[in-house]
Protein backbone atom coordinates (compact mmCIF):
# COMPACT_ATOMS: atom_id res chain seq x y z
CA UNK A 1 0.00 0.00 0.00
CA UNK A 2 1.77 3.69 -0.78
CA UNK A 3 1.55 6.21 1.62
CA UNK A 4 2.15 9.74 -0.25
CA UNK A 5 2.12 13.52 1.10
CA UNK A 6 2.13 16.81 -0.66
CA UNK A 7 3.97 19.47 0.77
CA UNK A 8 2.86 22.86 -0.53
CA UNK A 9 5.38 26.31 -0.40
CA UNK A 10 5.96 28.61 -2.99
CA UNK A 11 9.59 29.15 -1.32
CA UNK A 12 12.05 28.33 -3.09
CA UNK A 13 14.49 27.93 -0.27
CA UNK A 14 12.09 25.60 1.88
CA UNK A 15 11.43 23.45 -1.13
CA UNK A 16 15.66 22.89 -1.39
CA UNK A 17 15.35 22.01 2.16
CA UNK A 18 13.38 19.99 2.84
CA UNK A 19 14.20 17.82 -0.76
CA UNK A 20 17.77 17.49 1.19
CA UNK A 21 15.84 16.42 4.58
CA UNK A 22 13.45 13.91 2.49
CA UNK A 23 16.41 12.78 0.74
CA UNK A 24 18.27 11.65 4.12
CA UNK A 25 15.58 9.22 5.04
CA UNK A 26 16.60 5.43 6.02
CA UNK A 27 14.39 3.65 4.43
CA UNK A 28 13.90 1.57 0.89
CA UNK A 29 10.87 2.47 -1.52
CA UNK A 30 10.77 6.54 -1.08
CA UNK A 31 10.21 8.10 -4.24
CA UNK A 32 10.56 11.99 -4.12
CA UNK A 33 9.50 14.22 -7.09
CA UNK A 34 8.44 17.95 -7.61
CA UNK A 35 5.99 19.83 -9.51
CA UNK A 36 4.26 23.20 -9.48
CA UNK A 37 0.93 23.21 -9.75
CA UNK A 38 -1.75 26.33 -10.33
CA UNK A 39 -1.13 27.98 -6.84
CA UNK A 40 1.91 26.16 -5.40
CA UNK A 41 4.80 24.26 -5.86
CA UNK A 42 4.77 21.27 -4.71
CA UNK A 43 7.45 18.52 -2.71
CA UNK A 44 5.25 14.87 -3.35
CA UNK A 45 6.50 12.22 -1.32
CA UNK A 46 5.67 8.51 -2.04
CA UNK A 47 6.38 5.28 0.39
CA UNK A 48 5.25 1.91 -0.80
CA UNK A 49 7.23 0.43 2.30
CA UNK A 50 5.77 -1.66 5.23
CA UNK A 51 6.91 0.87 7.83
CA UNK A 52 4.18 3.53 7.43
CA UNK A 53 4.90 4.69 11.07
CA UNK A 54 8.33 5.68 11.03
CA UNK A 55 8.04 7.07 7.32
CA UNK A 56 5.28 9.41 8.34
CA UNK A 57 7.69 10.71 11.28
CA UNK A 58 10.69 11.38 9.42
CA UNK A 59 8.05 13.33 7.27
CA UNK A 60 7.28 15.01 10.68
CA UNK A 61 10.45 15.45 11.85
CA UNK A 62 11.72 17.29 8.40
CA UNK A 63 8.49 19.68 8.41
CA UNK A 64 9.70 20.45 12.46
CA UNK A 65 13.07 20.90 11.36
CA UNK A 66 11.79 23.42 8.64
CA UNK A 67 10.02 25.24 10.90
CA UNK A 68 12.49 26.07 12.87
CA UNK A 69 14.63 26.75 10.90
CA UNK A 70 12.80 29.12 7.81
CA UNK A 71 9.90 30.44 9.96
CA UNK A 72 10.66 31.07 13.62
CA UNK A 73 12.36 34.72 13.38
CA UNK A 74 9.74 35.57 11.23
CA UNK A 75 6.95 34.43 13.66
CA UNK A 76 8.88 36.06 16.70
CA UNK A 77 9.67 39.55 14.32
CA UNK A 78 5.11 39.31 13.71
CA UNK A 79 4.71 38.77 17.18
CA UNK A 80 6.73 41.50 18.41
CA UNK A 81 5.33 44.26 16.29
CA UNK A 82 1.77 42.77 17.25
CA UNK A 83 1.89 42.81 20.54
CA UNK A 84 4.56 45.56 21.43
CA UNK A 85 3.61 48.15 19.13
CA UNK A 86 4.73 50.95 20.68
CA UNK A 87 8.20 50.51 21.16
CA UNK A 88 10.50 51.98 18.90
CA UNK A 89 12.09 49.74 15.98
CA UNK A 90 15.46 50.06 17.89
CA UNK A 91 13.92 48.44 20.77
CA UNK A 92 11.95 46.16 18.55
CA UNK A 93 15.35 44.98 17.14
CA UNK A 94 16.74 44.92 20.48
CA UNK A 95 13.96 42.66 22.07
CA UNK A 96 14.52 40.28 19.03
CA UNK A 97 18.07 39.96 19.23
CA UNK A 98 17.39 38.89 23.46
CA UNK A 99 14.89 36.22 22.45
CA UNK A 100 16.97 34.89 19.99
CA UNK A 101 19.88 35.09 22.38
CA UNK A 102 17.73 33.16 25.23
CA UNK A 103 16.21 30.48 22.29
CA UNK A 104 19.30 29.49 21.47
CA UNK A 105 21.06 29.51 25.09
CA UNK A 106 19.20 25.68 26.32
CA UNK A 107 19.49 23.16 23.67
CA UNK A 108 16.96 21.38 25.34
CA UNK A 109 14.63 24.06 24.90
CA UNK A 110 15.16 24.29 21.50
CA UNK A 111 14.34 20.25 21.32
CA UNK A 112 11.22 21.23 23.31
CA UNK A 113 10.02 23.56 20.52
CA UNK A 114 11.06 21.23 18.14
CA UNK A 115 9.33 18.20 19.19
CA UNK A 116 5.94 20.40 20.18
CA UNK A 117 6.00 21.00 16.48
CA UNK A 118 6.94 17.65 15.65
CA UNK A 119 4.11 16.19 17.54
CA UNK A 120 1.39 19.22 15.85
CA UNK A 121 3.24 17.45 12.17
CA UNK A 122 2.33 14.29 13.51
CA UNK A 123 -0.86 14.56 14.49
CA UNK A 124 -1.73 16.85 11.06
CA UNK A 125 0.00 13.93 8.87
CA UNK A 126 -2.12 11.20 10.36
CA UNK A 127 -5.20 12.43 9.17
CA UNK A 128 -4.05 14.34 5.61
CA UNK A 129 -2.02 13.88 2.97
CA UNK A 130 -1.60 17.26 2.04
CA UNK A 131 0.16 19.85 3.74
CA UNK A 132 0.20 23.39 3.11
CA UNK A 133 2.93 25.11 5.15
CA UNK A 134 1.87 28.90 5.29
CA UNK A 135 -1.70 27.12 6.68
CA UNK A 136 -0.04 24.73 9.38
CA UNK A 137 2.19 28.04 10.75
CA UNK A 138 -0.68 29.61 10.98
CA UNK A 139 -3.35 27.35 12.66
CA UNK A 140 -1.82 23.81 14.23
CA UNK A 141 0.68 25.10 16.35
CA UNK A 142 -0.68 27.26 19.04
CA UNK A 143 1.35 25.80 21.81
CA UNK A 144 4.47 27.01 20.09
CA UNK A 145 3.26 30.16 19.30
CA UNK A 146 2.65 30.49 23.20
CA UNK A 147 5.98 29.44 23.66
CA UNK A 148 7.85 32.40 21.84
CA UNK A 149 5.56 34.73 23.63
CA UNK A 150 6.63 34.17 26.63
CA UNK A 151 10.41 34.08 25.69
CA UNK A 152 9.50 37.59 23.78
CA UNK A 153 7.93 38.52 27.39
CA UNK A 154 11.37 37.63 29.15
CA UNK A 155 12.97 39.48 26.14
CA UNK A 156 10.87 42.98 26.82
CA UNK A 157 11.67 42.40 30.90
CA UNK A 158 15.32 42.07 29.76
CA UNK A 159 15.03 45.06 27.58
CA UNK A 160 13.46 47.13 30.55
CA UNK A 161 15.96 46.14 33.04
CA UNK A 162 18.66 47.30 30.84
CA UNK A 163 17.34 50.54 30.08
CA UNK A 164 17.17 51.09 33.80
CA UNK A 165 20.63 49.76 34.34
CA UNK A 166 21.34 52.94 31.74
CA UNK A 167 19.79 55.31 33.22
CA UNK A 168 21.02 54.21 36.48
CA UNK A 169 24.76 54.90 35.51
CA UNK A 170 24.18 57.69 33.44
CA UNK A 171 22.86 59.74 36.85
CA UNK A 172 25.41 58.39 39.16
CA UNK A 173 28.14 59.56 36.30
CA UNK A 174 26.51 62.92 36.00
CA UNK A 175 26.43 63.12 40.23
CA UNK A 176 30.44 61.93 40.53
CA UNK A 177 31.57 64.71 37.49
CA UNK A 178 29.98 67.27 39.22
CA UNK A 179 30.96 66.59 42.87
CA UNK A 180 34.45 67.66 43.98
CA UNK A 181 36.87 64.99 44.96
CA UNK A 182 37.12 64.25 49.05
CA UNK A 183 39.79 62.22 48.84
CA UNK A 184 43.12 61.30 46.99
CA UNK A 185 41.80 57.60 46.39
CA UNK A 186 40.58 54.97 47.66
CA UNK A 187 41.57 50.86 47.67
CA UNK A 188 38.79 48.59 46.87
CA UNK A 189 39.52 45.27 47.51
CA UNK A 190 37.23 42.50 45.87
CA UNK A 191 37.31 38.87 46.51
CA UNK A 192 34.28 36.93 45.37
CA UNK A 193 31.66 38.80 45.29
CA UNK A 194 32.96 40.81 48.83
CA UNK A 195 34.61 43.92 48.87
CA UNK A 196 36.51 46.36 51.41
CA UNK A 197 37.51 49.93 50.99
CA UNK A 198 40.67 51.24 52.35
CA UNK A 199 41.74 54.78 52.59
CA UNK A 200 45.18 56.53 51.16
CA UNK A 201 46.73 55.71 54.59
CA UNK A 202 45.33 51.62 54.37
CA UNK A 203 42.61 52.19 57.08
CA UNK A 204 39.94 49.93 56.89
CA UNK A 205 36.21 52.14 55.49
CA UNK A 206 33.81 51.69 57.50
CA UNK A 207 31.20 51.55 55.11
CA UNK A 208 28.27 51.63 57.07
CA UNK A 209 28.47 55.03 58.38
CA UNK A 210 26.78 56.24 55.35
CA UNK A 211 23.66 53.92 55.07
CA UNK A 212 21.58 56.21 55.79
CA UNK A 213 23.14 59.23 52.92
CA UNK A 214 22.54 56.90 50.49
CA UNK A 215 23.08 58.87 46.85
CA UNK A 216 21.01 57.12 44.69
CA UNK A 217 17.61 55.34 44.32
CA UNK A 218 16.87 51.76 42.28
CA UNK A 219 15.81 48.59 41.77
CA UNK A 220 19.19 47.39 40.47
CA UNK A 221 20.91 45.65 43.43
CA UNK A 222 24.43 44.70 44.17
CA UNK A 223 23.72 43.16 47.82
CA UNK A 224 26.14 43.67 50.28
CA UNK A 225 28.15 45.88 47.63
CA UNK A 226 25.60 47.84 47.66
CA UNK A 227 27.28 49.58 50.58
CA UNK A 228 30.68 49.94 49.29
CA UNK A 229 28.88 51.92 46.20
CA UNK A 230 27.63 54.44 48.27
CA UNK A 231 30.76 54.82 50.29
CA UNK A 232 32.21 55.91 46.97
CA UNK A 233 29.78 58.02 46.18
CA UNK A 234 30.16 59.80 49.06
CA UNK A 235 33.98 59.69 49.26
CA UNK A 236 34.30 60.83 45.87
CA UNK A 237 37.80 59.75 45.27
CA UNK A 238 40.16 61.31 42.38
CA UNK A 239 41.30 57.83 41.82
CA UNK A 240 39.55 54.40 42.76
CA UNK A 241 42.48 51.32 42.79
CA UNK A 242 40.58 48.18 42.66
CA UNK A 243 42.48 45.26 43.83
CA UNK A 244 40.78 42.20 41.89
CA UNK A 245 41.99 39.01 44.09
CA UNK A 246 40.54 36.44 42.16
CA UNK A 247 41.32 38.36 38.76
CA UNK A 248 37.66 38.22 38.17
CA UNK A 249 35.61 41.48 37.36
CA UNK A 250 31.76 40.58 37.49
CA UNK A 251 28.66 42.90 37.15
CA UNK A 252 29.70 44.86 40.17
CA UNK A 253 32.92 46.04 39.30
CA UNK A 254 31.62 46.59 35.72
CA UNK A 255 29.37 49.36 37.12
CA UNK A 256 31.93 50.86 39.16
CA UNK A 257 33.74 51.51 35.78
CA UNK A 258 31.41 52.72 33.89
CA UNK A 259 30.57 55.18 37.28
CA UNK A 260 34.26 56.23 37.49
CA UNK A 261 35.32 55.91 34.19
CA UNK A 262 39.34 56.86 34.18
CA UNK A 263 39.06 57.33 37.69
CA UNK A 264 39.72 53.75 37.85
CA UNK A 265 42.89 51.27 38.19
CA UNK A 266 42.54 47.49 37.99
CA UNK A 267 44.69 45.92 39.56
CA UNK A 268 45.41 41.76 40.46
CA UNK A 269 49.21 42.01 41.10
CA UNK A 270 50.61 44.27 43.57
CA UNK A 271 51.78 44.28 47.70
CA UNK A 272 48.11 44.75 48.44
CA UNK A 273 46.33 42.15 46.30
CA UNK A 274 49.47 39.70 47.25
CA UNK A 275 48.81 39.94 50.82
CA UNK A 276 44.91 39.38 50.80
CA UNK A 277 45.91 36.27 48.05
CA UNK A 278 48.11 34.33 50.29
CA UNK A 279 45.50 34.65 53.41
CA UNK A 280 42.79 32.70 54.44
CA UNK A 281 40.43 34.68 56.25
CA UNK A 282 37.91 37.14 54.84
CA UNK A 283 38.57 40.21 53.28
CA UNK A 284 36.96 41.92 56.23
CA UNK A 285 38.94 40.71 59.07
CA UNK A 286 41.54 42.24 57.21
CA UNK A 287 43.52 45.28 57.47
CA UNK A 288 46.77 46.69 55.97
CA UNK A 289 49.42 48.80 57.23
CA UNK A 290 53.39 49.82 55.83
Amino acid sequence: MTTSFCIKTNNNLILDYLLNQFNMIDLDNVFISKHKFKLYKNIIVHYTGENKKIFISNIADALSNTVIEFYEDSLLKKLIHSNYFYFTDIEKQQIFENCKSTLSLDYCDIVFRKNIIYCASLAFLRDNNTFILDGFINFRIKKYIQILDEAIDLAVDKLLIDREYKEFINLLKLYVNSKENTCPYVHLIYSKGESILLDECKNLIDIKDNTFSAKYLSDISFSSNDYSLNTLLNLIPSKLYIHLIDCFEDEFINTLKLIFEDRVYICNDCPICNIYKISDQKLHRLTIKD
